[in-house]
């Protein structure tokens, strides 16, 4: 889990962590950067709980887990699917009541 405190999550920051296999995001983050989580070939479940979805980096996620989820407010599920970057991952965007 994140700290509430945290306002953006930089480039690369969790970039092939192996050994991450879920991360909460608060919605204290507004930004996360390009390749933040990538190659994190175990992270299976994304919690996001901020209402809008964070600027992001491309490939803030690419190369997860196959079957990888990112739980967001089930009322800003369609503000997701279609944000920039975040609509690569349309089809991992699942609602979640926080």
């Amino acid at each position: 889990t994140i700290p509430d405190s945290v306002t953006q999550i930089g480039y690369k920051a969790f970039c092939n962590c192996e050994s991450l296999t879920g991360i909460t995001i608060p919605e204290s983050v507004t930004f996360i950067g390009r390749n933040a989580f990538n190659q994190c070939s175990e992270l299976t479940e994304v919690y996001c709980k901020g209402t809008t979805p964070p600027t992001g980096g491309n490939m803030m996620f690419n190369n997860n887990h196959r079957t990888r989820t990112i739980f967001v407010p089930t009322a800003s599920v369609d503000a997701y699917k279609t944000a920039t970057y975040w609509k690569n991952y349309a089809n991992s965007i699942v609602g979640y009541d926080f």
